[in-house]
């Protein structure tokens, strides 16, 4: 029983360790990995200098090497700490972490695998875990959601605007005319769109004072245009937001991985696990 004992106490502090902020080790834990995760994105791009990399390359492959080695313990260390591995060996950022730390060793077994460098590009997306953003990346359901309730405003928004592109377009068609390069309605209607929009490549632009007159209308109009559908999804995100706010609570379940814990929760809302607080 106490070996028992024992072994759930070390799991409970390698999990507190590694898969919380709350503690000082935890948060050492934390930034130490954080630095070392931008250490090899900055690796990364600096091997991907020639000039740099034929100088520095030997330096650059044992960076690597020390790097993909400490990503490999913390790896096989976050499985020790859970007591469901397949769980974080099979969640998104147990597939992030194990992607960005195979090309190195896949690079010893075969010949031709630089490509997969980019693959380490990945580690940069643990940030959100280490900072522990993943729980308001969940707020992002209430955008999706936002979208959704008003997405037939904002159809009827945009009907209106292809309307009044193809409108004005025909309009500049007839006053610019094919010498002018509005040589055809399609692309008279392509110069309003990339006008309303306020991109203006100014690879078509009006040359006659009619011309650059309703050429100023469309872009006046343009800004118009960009706060509408901006107003219309704000106003539906701020209800979403007052339905479901924010959680502070940041504790991970040690047996399923499950975050999204109510604040001051005790139990595990999926698997009914006890919450260690403290």
């Amino acid at each position: 029983m106490k070996d028992t004992s024992k072994n759930k106490n070390w799991k409970h502090q390698l999990h507190e360790v590694i898969y919380e902020a709350d503690t000082r080790a935890g948060k050492t834990f934390d930034l130490i990995i954080l630095i070392i995760i931008l250490a090899s994105i900055v690796l990364v791009m600096l091997e991907s200098v020639s000039y740099i990399n034929d100088k520095y390359a030997s330096l650059f492959n044992i960076l690597e090497w020390i790097i993909t080695i400490v990503f490999t313990i913390e790896y096989f260390l976050r499985i020790i700490a859970i007591n469901k591995p397949r769980k974080y060996i099979f969640s998104f950022y147990g597939i992030i972490d194990l992607l960005s730390t195979i090309p190195k060793y896949l690079s010893i077994l075969f010949v031709g695998t630089h490509a997969l460098v980019a693959l380490r590009a990945l580690r940069l997306l643990r940030i959100f875990r280490i900072l522990k953003l993943a729980r308001f990346i969940g707020e992002s359901n209430s955008l999706v959601k936002a979208l959704k309730a008003s997405r037939a405003k904002i159809s009827v928004f945009l009907f209106a605007v292809l309307i009044v592109a193809i409108i004005l377009g025909t309009v500049m068609y007839l006053v610019e005319g094919p010498e002018h390069g509005f040589n055809s309605i399609p692309r008279s209607v392509y110069w309003c769109i990339v006008t309303l929009t306020t991109v203006g490549y100014g690879d078509i632009s009006p040359e006659t004072p009619l011309g650059q007159f309703i050429a100023s209308i469309v872009m006046v109009l343009g800004y118009g245009i960009i706060a509408v559908p901006t107003g219309i999804v704000s106003a539906e995100y701020t209800q979403q937001i007052k339905k479901n706010p924010i959680n502070l609570n940041t504790q991970h379940c040690s047996n399923c991985l499950e975050s999204n814990h109510l604040d001051n929760a005790k139990f595990c809302h999926k698997c009914g696990h006890t919450l260690f607080n403290d």
